[in-house]
Parts: structure tokens; sequence; C-alpha cells
């Protein structure tokens, strides 16, 4: 028989017993605890936990369960959230004319190694339109004109949340997608919106990042995934990587490399968001790998 399986993932304010009492809870709801993983964070006093757990007595349904846990939750402040398992969260990617963390993701998802629902797929331009296709995913071509007004701009961001709402989606990710999002739009995804910058922030922002480094002579090149803010390129960072270089490569050499980063870190990002395994700590993230 297969029981049901959620994932309780919560933060509060440090304390003596937290574990004990999630615990206690589970066991006595007649759950089983499959992996748990907790963190303490001395700066900001908080602490913060993940737990995956069956729901083995029948006579305990869904609704009980979470009405319960919110009077644990309400008791000690905890700011919490409770997922099925067995969910795949629905997740929008939005790009413009790079392609290759598109076609990764894309990849990832038709061979079963990302988890997730891709309703659909947004795009400023139309040149990832058959490749959309080719994976059945409904496209959306949203055109921005170079140097479109706000008025325009954010016409075309409310299309966007638009399908966003009516596709329920859990997760945007900007996959490449080289528009800055307007303060409002970043508001109304916050906490749900992932981007994958092209270099190693803080280092090298703004324009053509790999010639900056090849200029500067770098030794090593990389990629951070975060969450969206209006702070550009400031959210919460989830994850990054680098690579090595060296002097006799060049800057097409060093953006094919920063490329093949950039998908696998955008990648880890995505995947430990759809198992929750993300949770925000102010300007930074607690990731329980």
């Amino acid at each position: 028989m297969t029981h049901p399986e959620y994932i309780l993932t919560l933060s509060c304010l440090d304390q003596r017993g937290i574990v004990h009492r999630v615990s206690g809870f589970l066991a006595d709801h007649g759950c089983n605890i499959i992996d748990s993983a907790q963190f303490g964070d001395a700066q900001s006093k908080l602490f913060f936990m993940r737990v995956h757990f069956s729901l083995e007595d029948a006579s305990v349904g869904d609704a009980q369960l979470r009405s319960d846990f919110a009077l644990l939750g309400d008791t000690m402040q905890m700011n919490w959230q409770l997922h099925d398992a067995h969910k795949k969260p629905r997740m929008l990617i939005m790009v413009s004319k790079i392609g290759h963390c598109l076609n990764d993701l894309l990849f990832r998802y038709k061979s079963g190694l990302l988890p997730v629902e891709i309703p659909a797929i947004v795009s400023n331009h139309t040149d990832f339109y058959q490749l959309s296709a080719s994976y059945n995913i409904p496209f959306h071509h949203l055109p921005l004109a170079p140097g479109a007004s706000a008025a325009a701009k954010r016409a075309q961001e409310d299309k966007v949340l638009d399908i966003v709402r009516d596709c329920d989606i859990d997760l945007v990710v900007l996959a490449r997608y080289m528009q800055i999002l307007s303060p409002e739009m970043c508001a109304a995804l916050n906490g749900r919106a992932i981007n994958i910058h092209h270099s190693f922030l803080p280092s090298f922002k703004g324009a053509k990042p790999y010639y900056q480094a090849h200029d500067r002579g770098v030794k090593l090149i990389g990629a951070t995934a975060h969450f969206v803010t209006s702070d550009l390129d400031e959210g919460p960072i989830i994850e990054q990587d680098v690579e090595r270089v060296d002097h006799a490569m060049g800057p097409d050499t060093l953006t094919a490399i920063g490329r093949d980063v950039e998908c696998v870190v955008l990648a880890r990002a995505v995947k430990w968001f759809v198992e929750q395994r993300i949770l925000q700590n102010g300007h930074k993230t607690v990731v329980f790998r």
C-alpha cells in the first residue's frame, strides 16, 4: 500500500524543543519520518527545518493534518508550509534569444530528471517556438519593442501574470530572459522566481561579463542562480559554481564554458526548489541538499 507523502518546511525563532515537538506531532498523527534536516542560524536567531514523511494512519486526513499542525505552528510562531511530495510543481520558463538553459531544462524535464510540469514557455522573441512545439509545450510570444515605454512593459508583464494565474504556476524560471522585471512584477513573483546570472556574482555585472572577465585575465568563471527581487541581480543566492580557465582561452571559449556552468547551476536551483529544499533567510537562503 502506498501512503501519502508530505514535505514540511518551517522557520521560526530558535528555541528549545522544536525538533522534539515536530517529531512528536508527526508520531502522534501516524506519520513516519523518511528524512529530516535542520539548521539554527546564530546570526539571525532563526531555526529552519525540512521534514519528508509519510502519513501511515488512514484515519488521519489531509485537512486534519494541516489544521492540527496549524495549532502547533501558531504556538511556536512558525512560518510553515506543508507540500504534497507527489505533486509536481508547475513551472513557467521565460527566455529571450539565448537558448542553452531552456534546452537543458526541457531535456531534464522530458527525461524525468526534473520532476515538474511545464504548461507554458514565454518569450519576447520567436526563436524557440519550434523547440517548444517539439516538446508539445504552448509557446507565448509577448514582444517588447526596444526602448518600450513603462506602460507597454507593464502591459506585457500583466499578460505574463495572466499566464501565471491561468496555468496555476508555482515557479517562474528566467532562463536567460534578457528583460529587467519591474518592481511590481518582482513583488508579484516574490519567492517563486529564479534567475540565472551569467557570472559569479557579485563580479562582472552587466553586459558581456565573459569579455570583462577575459580583459581582466581571470582564472575562474562561474554562474549564479538567485531569487528575483527588485534589486537587480542581488536577490538571495541559491547556487553558484565555477570553472577554471587560463590565458590561452579567448572570450568565445569562456562563453561556451560559462554556458555549460549556467545550465548546471540553474538546473540544481530549480530541482532544489521543486523538492522544497530552499528556505529564505533574509537576504540569504538555507538549502537542504
